[in-house]
């Protein structure tokens, strides 16, 4: 055993979680005419039952001067959910209302589930109006 092995008392690769293969997160690319973003999909059963539908067009709207909102074609899973948002989180409002915040907030309860984050630049969806989506994984 080397040192950090003893320091620790369990194999290091146990110790750091990385006892099996590593699981890629799950990554999508939302388009639509105003442009494009990637995300990263949460480690959760509702955005595992999201990546599941892919690819999906939404058709989505304005909510609030903080979001875009638009109705998925079935309900996903129920999970934990969390009331605040920042720019870039995708969320589920609902059982079936897929969300894009483009700005920070809080939400009532019983708040959103976590979908995922943009890694991109969401500033595209803040502009009133509607706005059709092409959700889809991204190879």
């Amino acid at each position: 055993m080397n040192g950090i092995q003893k320091t620790l008392g369990l194999p290091v690769a146990l110790a750091v979680g990385l006892s099996g293969p590593a699981v890629a997160a799950e990554r999508i690319r939302i388009a639509s005419e105003w442009g494009s973003v990637t995300a990263t999909l949460s480690d959760n059963a509702a955005a595992k039952a999201l990546a599941a539908m892919l690819p999906l067009t939404i058709d989505m709207s304005d909510h609030m001067r903080q979001e875009k909102t638009g109705a998925l074609p079935q309900p996903l899973p129920e999970v934990a959910r969390q009331r605040d948002f920042r720019p870039g989180t995708l969320g589920l409002w609902s059982d079936g209302d897929f969300v894009i915040y483009y700005r920070s907030g809080r939400v009532p309860s019983p708040g959103i589930v976590w979908l995922g984050e943009v890694t991109g630049d969401v500033t595209m969806f803040d502009r009133p109006g509607e706005v059709t989506v092409r959700v889809e994984k991204v190879e």
